[in-house]
């Protein structure tokens, strides 16, 4: 009989010996020997050409399998219970689900073949076995060798499993970092631009002009008349002195001396040109604003630093917004602030930072930080609401990473430094001004480095995995 056909001959009696052994098991009959049948039809032989037909593997031994098939392995030779020894699995006929060969998997060879440690969970979880095996989803756990799991602060992937990840890497460049900060803030009055009427002499008012709180006046505009016995004694030496043809200067003699008196220029000039003081005398609006307050009236007497009259000039506003204290270090004076108010829709004032408070209210942890604006159309008032953004950040160029290749584990600061050729060095970094698409790093990159900024959390868990097990003591066990 030629050998294949003793092959085909073999494999029939083969599976009709387990039909039969089935159905004997299942009725508890007992079978004959039939061990003759072996030496008949030399199954050795059949086994032996069977395996011939197989490509010979290569590569140092990895473990060893079940003749059979069956779920069972060891790292060390082993036989079977019908004595049978166990298959060696070379490097290359390793079942692998990697589109490409894991660089972890790859023996290097210096001189001999190295000492497998442990096998790790091929998806990074803690995991690790001291034989060959599997996850619940089919995949090889991968083997470490000795001498690799040194380097716990690099983390090393394949190609393949970067691209399946996601990771993506991106060079460290200057850049100026900005970002917007957005605040509340509230309409005020300039400081600088209020003036009180008041009298300086003791006057009695004669009369007051038809103006209130809140009603707008124009400079020179009068007031009120008043009478002051002081004040008609200094002009009637300033019209003799002009009697006599003195040139008196506005800044000296009595001139000068109706001045600190208060009344103004106009008043002093009507009585040069008329030669006579008049029997009342006007007080006129000193700016163009509103009234704040109104405190005389007609027939009262007015001492020397009584107020009569408060106003305001309404050209230029303040806008105090209140920032929190965690991003006053982006605000600097000068930077442009662009302010809206919801009494005002589609209106947007443009201003300048011109103050940050040197204090942080406690209540609300915040500081306030004061943008000056011009107001010549009168539409901002005093105490409006204001929603306030600020153009905060750097205008040179700084070394800035992406946002998203930052890892904040809360104690520190990390990114992801791309070594080629899928290997990956966790850096720690310190930050500066976090802009909003770029944080500025103060220490721990340069420019030109290539960070990871997608699916870095993937290697996080990679690298702590390795750190763990490099944590172990030296005859520790590793689970």
């Amino acid at each position: 009989m030629s050998r294949l056909g003793r092959t085909g001959f073999t494999l029939a009696a083969i599976v009709a010996a387990g039909v039969g052994g089935l159905w004997a098991g299942q009725r508890g009959v007992v079978l004959p020997d039939l061990s003759w049948l072996r030496s008949v039809i030399s199954v050795d032989d059949v086994v032996a050409d069977a395996a011939t037909t197989e490509t010979a593997g290569s590569g140092p031994i990895i473990y060893y399998r079940d003749p059979d098939g069956r779920p069972a392995y060891s790292a060390t030779p082993r036989k079977t219970a019908d004595g049978r020894d166990f298959l060696a699995v070379q490097a290359s006929e390793d079942v692998s689900f990697d589109v490409e060969k894991p660089a972890e998997a790859t023996p290097v060879s210096t001189g001999g073949d190295k000492k497998i440690l442990y096998y790790r969970n091929p998806m990074g979880l803690p995991d690790t076995s001291p034989t060959p095996k599997k996850d619940s989803m089919g995949m090889d756990y991968i083997p470490v060798y000795e001498g690799e799991d040194q380097d716990s602060s690099t983390v090393k992937v394949s190609p393949g499993k970067l691209q399946r990840t996601g990771v993506r890497t991106a060079k460290v460049e200057l850049a100026p970092v900005g970002r917007a900060v957005r605040v509340p803030g509230t309409v005020v009055l300039d400081e600088r631009r209020i003036s009180v009427v008041t009298m300086r002499a003791d006057a009695f008012i004669e009369d007051v002009a038809d103006v209130t709180t809140g009603d707008r006046v124009s400079t020179d505009e009068s007031l009120f008349h008043f009478f002051s016995k002081e004040i008609a004694s200094a002009g009637a030496e300033f019209v003799t002195e002009q009697r006599q043809g003195r040139n008196v200067d506005d800044g000296t003699g009595t001139a000068l001396k109706l001045t600190n008196l208060g009344l103004s220029k106009q008043v002093i000039d009507a009585i040069r040109k008329d030669l006579k003081v008049p029997a009342r005398m006007s007080y006129d609006a000193p700016v163009d604003g509103v009234v704040l307050e109104r405190a005389t009236s007609a027939g009262m007497m007015a001492k020397p630093g009584d107020v009569l009259f408060r106003i305001a000039d309404t050209s230029h506003m303040w806008v105090v917004a209140d920032v929190p204290e965690h991003q006053l270090d982006s605000i600097r004076v000068g930077a442009e602030a662009n302010i809206t108010m919801r009494s005002l829709p589609g209106k947007v004032f443009t201003g300048s930072v011109a103050l940050v408070y040197p204090e942080i209210q406690e209540q609300t942890r915040t500081a306030k930080v004061r943008i000056e604006l011009a107001n010549p159309d009168g539409l901002l008032l005093a105490n409006m609401y204001a929603d306030v953004e600020i153009s905060a950040g750097q205008d040179r160029p700084v070394v800035a990473v992406p946002n998203s290749a930052i890892i904040d584990t809360g104690e520190r600061q990390l990114v992801f430094l791309d070594r080629g050729e899928g290997r990956f060095e966790p850096r720690n970094v310190t930050l500066g001004l976090r802009g909003e698409e770029q944080t500025e790093v103060t220490g721990g990159l340069e420019a030109g480095d290539r960070v990871v900024v997608a699916a870095n959390f993937l290697l996080d868990a990679e690298s702590n995995l390795n750190s763990a097990l490099n944590a172990l003591e030296p005859g520790e066990e590793k689970p």
